[in-house]
């Protein structure tokens, strides 16, 4: 595929999938989870205090939060990758672990699975999903999937210093600097607010 065609399917995922700009929304729905899901809790703020990819927020067991970083193998990209657990998370995170065995996924489903039948596996993206958006829809916000976490955590990177744009670029595996602001929905934003600034009068 060119490097064109490339770029046109990202654009097209990019936009459909947007980030949650407002901080008040993001700790609301953590709220709103922690009442009904101690893990749908952490799995959401571990999303947004991270950036992983759900592939890999699903991969997580236990021992791999036991310390104060994580150290993981990217289940797409097989790159090595080290972050620090935020000291927002950590506390809640090491009192759900409490008498959890190590090989134990952190986000175990509730059922077995249905493709194999088998105990003790982590919960599916497709649960993630239904998961993100009952909360959308509470909150009242659109295009929202399983990326949305991810890009969340981007966007307040960003916008909290705009100077990390080099390093999201390199931390999301983006080509461009502008790819990296579409992924996030703030190529949209900055035309947004130049369309609302402009006046003939």
């Amino acid at each position: 595929m060119s490097a064109f065609g490339r770029f046109s399917i990202e654009v097209v995922i990019m936009n459909f999938v947007q980030p949650i700009r407002d901080k008040r929304v993001v700790e609301a729905i953590r709220d709103y989870l922690r009442l009904r899901s101690e893990r749908d809790y952490l799995l959401f703020s571990l999303g947004v205090y991270s950036g992983l990819r759900v592939s890999d927020l699903l991969n997580l067991r236990v021992r791999d939060v036991r310390g104060t970083h994580v150290e993981i193998v990217e289940k797409k990209t097989g790159k090595r990758k080290r972050f620090l657990i935020h000291p927002e998370v950590k506390k809640d995170l090491d009192k759900y672990i409490e008498g959890k065995h190590d090989h134990e996924f952190l986000f175990p489903s509730r059922q077995r699975k249905k493709s194999n039948g088998l105990p003790n596996q982590p919960v599916d993206r497709a649960t993630v999903y239904k998961m993100l958006n009952k909360a959308a829809r509470k909150f009242g916000l659109k295009n929202i999937g399983c990326h949305t976490m991810r890009k969340t955590w981007g966007y307040h990177l960003y916008m909290d210093n705009p100077r990390n744009l080099a390093l999201l670029m390199q931390m999301f595996n983006h080509s461009s600097e502008t790819i990296t602001l579409m992924y996030l929905g703030l190529t949209q934003d900055m035309m947004d607010a130049a369309i609302s600034k402009l006046s003939y009068a």
